[in-house]
């Protein structure tokens, strides 16, 4: 099943230190609200205060709805997903997830200033392109967590026990990546172990490793 899902108003997150900042923006905010919006927008979530938050900033992109499943309470239109079930009570060995997002600017810009990992080799164009990878490279742990994405797409409630990672490819700015997580074995007591990998348009691993999650029924609400 393949869907496409409006998200939250994506807020912008200037930084002044470097170039790239600009890129996501004009002008340069410092207000707490701004830095609030930041953090909701790479969470996936909106902020009610983004309306008013007494800025000239220009905001745009669709506005938050309720997801199309129920594991999920926002969405985008530029994010994919598919998954083998739909039921919680089929989930098993060889049923699997993917989610598909591109990887922007806005995204790096919010997650070096959410996480405060601002190494210059994700936002320095200049330094950047005097090291191996010749040019900016997203974070490898932003691109590990479109496997969170993927597996918060499972039927039911996932959540996170252990994750094993192996980082093989650089993702650049702007590179559209896809999460795959397949059940490989039923621990028991709703505990699961999974496959889990992150490939990039050209089909390639950049990301490898094995997770170990708990995958409850959805609470009635």
């Amino acid at each position: 099943m393949s869907s496409n899902r409006p998200e939250p108003d994506a807020a912008d997150t200037p930084v002044p230190p470097s170039e790239h900042w600009s890129s996501v923006s004009k002008h340069v905010v410092n207000s707490y609200v701004e830095a609030n919006n930041a953090v909701l927008a790479a969470m996936g979530l909106s902020s009610s205060a983004a309306a008013d938050a007494g800025s000239d900033t220009a905001r745009r992109g669709p506005e938050a709805t309720d997801a199309p499943i129920t594991e999920l309470a926002f969405g985008d239109d530029t994010w994919l997903m598919e998954r083998s079930i739909d039921s919680y009570d089929d989930l098993g060995v060889g049923e699997y997830v993917r989610f598909t997002k591109p990887i922007e600017e806005a995204d790096v810009s919010a997650f070096a200033r959410i996480s405060g990992d601002t190494n210059r080799l994700h936002l320095e164009t200049a330094f950047a392109e005097k090291t191996r990878f010749g040019g900016r490279i997203v974070h490898g742990t932003l691109v590990a967590g479109t496997i969170s994405a993927a597996l918060a797409r499972f039927p039911g409630l996932t959540i996170y026990l252990s994750q094993d990672l192996e980082f093989r490819e650089p993702v650049e700015i702007g590179e559209t990546v896809t999460a795959t997580c397949e059940i490989i074995e039923v621990l028991g007591n709703t505990r699961y172990r999974l496959h889990t990998m992150v490939e990039n348009a050209a089909e390639e691993t950049v990301i490898d490793g094995e997770a170990v999650v708990v995958i409850q029924e959805q609470p009635e609400t």
